[in-house]
């Protein structure tokens, strides 16, 4: 088969999928006999014809996927507006935490932002899919321990936890020492929008 025809089915996979597509995936529409690195220079190709379009081929931790460029999200957004998640700034809170200080427990989520934690921050977390219990600390009480998943990287676009930006841009925004110190009040204080383009 031509190089050109498996570029063609390779970019047609990735329009039609919505979800990331692997290089395992690739050769699976090929049975396997195509070269893993004969697929990834294909996939840099499109990458690059795509380059001055709508979308961007990104590779995510799942995979490969297209996603729209982050001037139009605020326009996409406006077709499915109920679909746009909406979570507390506890939550994010919870979830940066997480993220930067993995693995992490119960106990040590409250002590970094010195307030009890509402399970519902963690349970809204483990629900979509970002956090997950990947094990007990060993220490009395067992208490589990929390990590993010590769959908947690998938929905923001990343392909490692390497990615994240640093640590110190997030304290001032997200972690800063004005926050409310009643959390409990954050179910019903006024939601923060994540974009979700996966």
């Amino acid at each position: 088969m031509a190089q050109d025809k498996i570029k063609q089915i390779i970019e047609v996979a990735l329009l039609t999928n919505s979800q990331p597509l692997s290089i395992d995936d690739f050769q699976k529409m090929f049975d396997k006999n195509i070269e893993r690195s004969t697929i990834r220079m294909l996939l840099d190709e499109i990458k690059q014809d795509w380059q001055n379009k709508a979308l961007d081929l990104v590779q995510v931790a799942h995979g490969y996927r297209f996603q729209s460029k982050i001037e139009y999200s605020e326009f996409l957004k406006k077709l499915n507006p109920d679909r746009v998640p909406k979570y507390s700034r506890a939550v994010l809170e919870v979830l940066a935490i997480i993220a930067y200080r993995q693995p992490v427990t119960r106990g040590d989520i409250e002590k970094i932002r010195g307030v009890s934690l509402n399970p519902n921050s963690l349970k809204q977390l483990i629900e979509r899919e970002w956090v997950d219990i990947i094990g007990q600390k060993e220490v009395p009480g067992r208490p589990s321990l929390y990590a993010t998943t590769k959908y947690f990287l998938d929905d923001f676009g990343l392909k490692s936890l390497s990615q994240l930006p640093e640590f110190k841009d997030l304290e001032d925004s997200i972690l800063s020492p004005s926050i409310e110190k009643d959390q409990s009040k954050d179910d019903v204080q006024e939601a923060s929008n994540i974009n979700d383009d996966g």
